[in-house]
């Protein structure tokens, strides 16, 4: 008896610990999970397929991968628009992962550079659809002071989706070969994400008078503090996208692991990004849970301080004549840190900016930071790793070096961005 009850005493502790939040956000988390799962099966591959197994170049792959920014950026505008309107956030949802299926079965039948283009298209647009609403809908349902360990519960079911994703991808592609099969896999788990929104998601948000879409905007590209705040997550989501586009490319083809000068095979890259994606699992929860305690500027700043550091810990991987496999572990476990301390901190403060009535528009806009990140970091990282090793090197210090400008935003903005409800 007594240890049933010493049993049922942790499991209660055990549940406390979690965020008390609506069920809606929890399943929601789920399906996107679920999603992420598939998109874990390419996300660290297709660039290593594109450019070694399809023929395109490095400076190609970055460029299709670059384009989804440019259907991306109608998706976030649209996005944004229904998302607020009668449409509301679960059709807009449900239109955004149909979008998105499609797109992963046009690259599985990618066979040269238009139709590679082609399915980037078609992803950045149901993308570009999915995270107003999506981000929308987490806020609608969450009190204000749940609202950071609300978009960190999201985000950790991205990370640990991303990471199975990537396990589960990393064993197909090095039993079989089969690349191919990785975005039938993820065109798939979109459909699923489709069908647990469709059954499981009631919409709670209620158009409030005649929506006009056209003032919304412009009263969101009026707000000088949202369009500062922009221009330091362009910095950021810059940074993430180097991790997927860039990163497993320059570990392949410039980190002189083997005599031969090859870098790190595929099973080591599956594995160094599955520990980056546990990391940020890991890491999630506790660090949003810490830094409610902090003015949201704060945050952001330790967050572009960690972006610094991974930077230099990349850098010093590919150039360092020992120890690769321990400086791209450190790297990998810092770029996680810094990633988990900007992602439900980036959300928040543009809830906290925008008026009820305007949240998708607020959070389209600040979507729009993702596409021109996406639009400047692949093609950015292509070109300087079609350059001379001493070139693709040297592109991680720059990244490191623009980190001061990011800081002194923040610094600037910090009297402007509302502090933690908890502080």
């Amino acid at each position: 008896m007594k240890t049933r009850i010493m049993t049922h005493w942790t499991r209660l502790k055990w549940f406390a610990w979690l965020p008390q939040l609506n069920y809606q956000i929890w399943i929601l988390a789920l399906g996107r999970l679920l999603s992420q799962m598939g998109s874990g099966f390419t996300l660290f591959y297709a660039p290593i397929f594109f450019v070694n197994q399809v023929g395109l170049s490095a400076t190609a792959v970055g460029i299709g991968l670059g384009s989804q920014s440019i259907s991306g950026v109608l998706g976030r505008l649209l996005g944004g628009t229904l998302a607020d309107g009668r449409c509301g956030r679960k059709r807009t949802l449900l239109l955004a992962a149909t979008i998105a299926a499609i797109a992963s079965f046009v690259l599985a039948a990618t066979i040269n550079f238009p139709i590679f283009v082609l399915g980037n298209l078609l992803m950045g647009f149901g993308i570009g659809l999915y995270w107003p609403a999506a981000e929308a809908m987490v806020a609608d349902l969450s009190a204000p002071a749940q609202r950071n360990e609300a978009y960190a519960l999201n985000r950790l079911c991205d990370g640990l989706g991303l990471g199975l994703g990537v396990v589960l991808g990393g064993l197909l592609v090095n039993t079989t070969g089969a690349y191919r099969a990785l975005f039938l896999v993820d065109g798939i788990s979109f459909l699923v994400l489709l069908a647990v929104v469709a059954w499981a998601i009631t919409e709670v948000y209620q158009p409030t008078g005649e929506h006009k879409a056209l003032r919304g905007w412009g009263l969101a590209l009026r707000d000088r503090t949202l369009l500062i705040y922009c221009t330091v997550n362009i910095l950021f989501t810059t940074y993430i996208v180097q991790i997927s586009s860039t990163l497993p490319l320059y570990f392949t083809n410039f980190v002189p692991v083997a005599p031969d000068g090859k870098g790190f095979p595929p099973l080591t890259i599956s594995a160094l990004f599955t520990w980056h994606l546990v990391a940020t699992v890991i890491c999630q929860l506790p660090s949003a849970r810490y830094l409610n305690r902090f003015n949201r500027s704060y945050g952001l700043i330790l967050s572009a301080g960690l972006w610094a550091l991974g930077f230099v810990t990349v850098w010093a991987t590919g150039i360092t004549a020992s120890g690769h496999l321990f400086w791209a572990i450190a790297a990998l476990g810092i770029l996680a840190l810094a990633t988990v301390t900007y992602l439900p901190l980036a959300s928040a403060v543009v809830v906290e900016l925008a008026p009820e009535s305007l949240r998708g528009i607020y959070l389209g806009v600040n979507s729009q930071c993702w596409a021109i990140g996406y639009f400047v970091g692949p093609p950015l990282g292509g070109w300087a790793l079609d350059q001379s090793p001493a070139v693709a090197h040297a592109f991680w210090l720059g990244l490191a070096s623009s980190v001061t400008v990011a800081i002194a935003i923040l610094l600037v903005l910090k009297p402007r961005l509302k502090a933690s409800p908890f502080c």
